[in-house]
C-alpha cells in the first residue's frame, strides 16, 4: 500500500481474550466496554499457576503468564479482600481462604479485633501480548465492614 498507510483492521481482525472460564464475567466485561470497544472480546479457561506477593504483583505476573500462553493481547482479573485489622490480609489469598474456611472463618478471623473494616479491590490488568511490554493496571476499591455471614453463599 502506498502513501505509508496501514490498511484498517476490523474489529474481527483485533481480539483480546478475557481471562476466565464465568460468560456472566464476559458479558458484564463486554457491556462495560461498550458496543463502540474497538476490540473483539472473547475469553479463555485456563488454569494459571497463582503467584504469591502484594495485589499488583500478583495481578501483573498472572497477566504476563496469560499473555504468554495466549502469544496475544489479554485482560486478567483478580479480587482482593483487605482486612485493615490484619495489615490487608488475605488480600489475594482470598480465594484460598473462602475454599478452606468458609465465609464464617473469615468473620471469626476479626473476632479478637474492634476494627472490623475492610476494603474489596478489583484489579484488572492489560498485556498487549508483545515481547517487551508492560502490565497495565487499572483498579476499583470499595471500603465496607466484615459483618456475620447471612443464608447460604
Amino acid at each position: 500500500m502506498s502513501g505509508g498507510k496501514k490498511p484498517k483492521l476490523s474489529t474481527e481482525d483485533r481480539e483480546i481474550i478475557l481471562m476466565t472460564g464465568n460468560k456472566n464475567k464476559l458479558t458484564e466485561f463486554v457491556q462495560i466496554l461498550g458496543p463502540d470497544f474497538p476490540y473483539k472480546v472473547t475469553n479463555q479457561d485456563v488454569d494459571l499457576p497463582e503467584f504469591q506477593g502484594e495485589i499488583d504483583e500478583v495481578a501483573k505476573e498472572k497477566c504476563k503468564l496469560a499473555a504468554e500462553h495466549v502469544k496475544g493481547p489479554v485482560v486478567t482479573e483478580d479480587t482482593s479482600l483487605c482486612f485493615n485489622a490484619l495489615g490487608g490480609m488475605p488480600g489475594p489469598y482470598i480465594k484460598w481462604f473462602l475454599k478452606k474456611i468458609g465465609p464464617e472463618g473469615l468473620h471469626k478471623m476479626l473476632a479478637g479485633f474492634e476494627d472490623k473494616s475492610a476494603s474489596a479491590v478489583c484489579t484488572l490488568a492489560y498485556h498487549s501480548g508483545q515481547k517487551d511490554s508492560k502490565v497495565m493496571l487499572f483498579q476499583g476499591k470499595t471500603p465496607g465492614k466484615i459483618v456475620s455471614p447471612k443464608g447460604a453463599s
